[in-house]
C-alpha cells in the first residue's frame, strides 16, 4: 500500500511541476500589471499640466 501511496504522490507532484512550468513566464508579470493599470485610463501628463501644478 505504500508503494501505491508513493507513486500517487509522485503523479500529484509531477502535475503540479507541470503546471507551475507551464504557468511560468519570466517578465510578464510587469506585462500583466502594466496592462491592469491601463485599462483604468489613468490620467496623462502633458506640459500644459504640469504647468498648472507647479
Amino acid at each position: 500500500m505504500a508503494g501505491r501511496t508513493n507513486a500517487q504522490i509522485a503523479e500529484a507532484l509531477a502535475t503540479l511541476a507541470g503546471i507551475m512550468a507551464r504557468d511560468h513566464q519570466p517578465g510578464r508579470e510587469d506585462e500583466a500589471r502594466l496592462e491592469r493599470f491601463m485599462k483604468h485610463k489613468p490620467p496623462t501628463f502633458t506640459e500644459d499640466t504640469t504647468r498648472r501644478v507647479l
